[in-house]
């Protein structure tokens, strides 16, 4: 039998309140959902359900091969150890990952338009790990277990170089781009260590600093996966500079009108591309503009020329096309070209013998000096001997921006000027922290910039409705001297006429 109270509490019980998600503010969804998955925060990221679940079927043997990689890579740490501080034996008792695999949230691509592929995988991991590790030292006994490990990251995994020989890349190089958060119990003899005042956070802020130090980017652990005297380094040997004069009588991708042709210029897939500037409604543009490529391998690379037809709402048209074999090239030589556009390179094609008009351009092939290629990763070369002689390629990477303040928006993209020539990244969508993973430009130089200097601006895009203009959100003038004596420069720069913005710049000087 019900009670009076009772059936009084259900007349008066109201009705739950029930609104679509679109109508709830941004604190009630961050109660209602703590955990949003990135990939619905941002578009940028993509779903991995199908990720997780073949890491949970993998988990079992992952455990064991992780387990037994750390065995083997911390032996020669504590043997170390031992002998500097008198330790008897350290031994790992038990050693497991759990039951729990880690999960991915997300996961981003970048398209750089190298020899790489670059992802950023964000990982959790509430994990029920169970790692117990004996110390025996002076005639005493302790035991110390790692319980509950929860782990947050965000990192940076770079496949390169892109090799055809399996598992096609060369090495896997992983950074962190932020502190990772990790919580952890650490019991000694039944008892909990956290439980200490004061032990905890100084346990937490050491190993995320720890970390940081070896880690954060632009810090980077390597994995060598290929042994390098089987695969190819492609290291730069060398720079092309080629300078498109003209074309004459293009065939018209258009019934009524004519192009608006532009020409791009590679040394095959997965180079850096350029192109020239568009010429608006001929079919005999000028255009006397100079570029300049990386060379890597000049016995099988060649120079790929496209011809376009700039369109603004549709795909561009294809006029045309050649290559030039590096191999053909006299090193040191300018050398001018008149040739014929073709519709494809297969010489069986029909369509090749109808004129579809003529390219003419300048090369000049300029190889680098054997000791003075920049090699891969963090090595600093000495500087050389007196000042190089002849001119060079300087390379500008603009890796990331922090803490930038725009007074309407963020959409940050970076600009580079130099001797008149401006290059620009892809802006990045309400960020205050980008990272640019198109920011690298060259510039061909007749002598050495001991004296020049080149500015690295940050810019907000405009909005879309045209309510607010784009603006600037700081600048930095960068002195290349040091960058000829030294080769290369890594550092971060604090931007002008910005309160806390800054932004980290990589120099270049590949003299010829």
């Amino acid at each position: 039998m019900w009670a009076f109270s009772d059936f009084l509490k259900v007349m008066y019980l109201k009705d739950p309140v029930i609104r679509p998600l679109g109508e709830l503010d941004s604190s009630t969804l961050q109660k209602l959902l703590p955990e949003i998955p990135l990939w619905v925060k941002n578009p940028d990221y993509d779903r991995v359900d199908w990720l997780n679940r073949f890491l949970g079927e993998l988990w079992p043997y992952l455990d064991k091969a992780i387990c037994n990689i750390i065995k083997e890579t911390t032996k020669p740490m504590i043997d170390q150890y031992s002998a500097k501080y008198k330790i008897d034996a350290v031994e790992f008792e038990c050693l497991t990952l759990g039951t729990l695999p880690p999960t991915f949230h997300g996961i981003k691509a970048f398209d750089t338009q190298e020899s790489e592929i670059i992802i950023e995988p964000v990982l959790k991991w509430a994990g029920n790990p169970n790692i117990l590790v004996s110390v025996k030292a002076y005639g005493l006994k302790a035991t110390v277990q790692l319980v509950d490990l929860q782990v947050f990251a965000i990192a940076r995994v770079t496949l390169k170089p892109l090799v055809p020989i399996f598992p096609c890349f060369s090495k896997i190089v992983v950074s962190l781009m932020e502190k990772p958060h990790i919580d952890f119990g650490l019991k000694l003899v039944g008892g909990d260590l956290m439980a200490i005042p004061g032990l905890y956070g100084f346990v937490q802020d050491l190993i995320k600093e720890e970390v940081a130090k070896l880690y954060l980017w632009p810090k980077f652990l390597e994995v060598p996966i290929l042994d390098d005297s089987k695969v190819p380094l492609n290291k730069p040997v060398g720079m092309l500079q080629v300078s498109i004069k003209n074309c004459r009588n293009l065939k018209k991708a258009d019934l009524m009108g004519k192009s608006d042709p532009y020409v791009k210029m590679s040394l095959g897939d997965g180079t850096l591309s350029k192109k020239t500037q568009r010429r608006m409604g001929t079919l005999n543009p000028d255009w006397d503009e100079t570029h300049t490529l990386l060379v890597q391998n000049p016995d099988s690379q060649a120079l790929e020329l496209h011809i376009y037809d700039w369109e603004k709402i549709s795909a561009h048209d294809l006029l045309g096309m050649q290559v030039i074999p590096l191999t053909k090239l006299t090193p040191d030589q300018l050398q001018t070209h008149t040739l014929n556009i073709r519709k494809t390179m297969d010489d069986n094609d029909p369509a090749n013998q109808k004129p579809r008009g003529t390219i003419t351009l300048d090369t000049l092939y300029k190889p680098f000096k054997d000791d003075e290629v920049i090699p891969e990763g963090d090595e600093t070369e000495k500087p050389p001997e007196g000042t190089p002689q002849g001119g060079g390629c300087l390379v500008v990477t603009v890796h990331e921006a922090e803490d930038l303040e725009g007074r309407h928006h963020t959409n940050p993209f970076a600009k580079v000027l130099f001797k008149g020539i401006e290059h620009k990244t892809k802006p990045i969508k309400k960020n205050r922290d980008p990272k640019w993973p198109d920011g690298k430009f060259e510039y061909m130089c007749d002598e050495p910039p001991e004296s020049g200097k080149i500015r690295v601006e940050c810019w907000s895009k405009g909005s879309s409705m045209g309510l607010h203009p784009k603006e600037l959100l700081g600048y930095v003038d960068i002195n290349l001297a040091d960058v000829v004596s030294n080769k290369r420069i890594n550092q971060e720069y604090q931007l002008i006429d910005s309160k806390n913005g800054k932004v980290t710049v990589e120099l270049q000087w590949l003299s010829g």
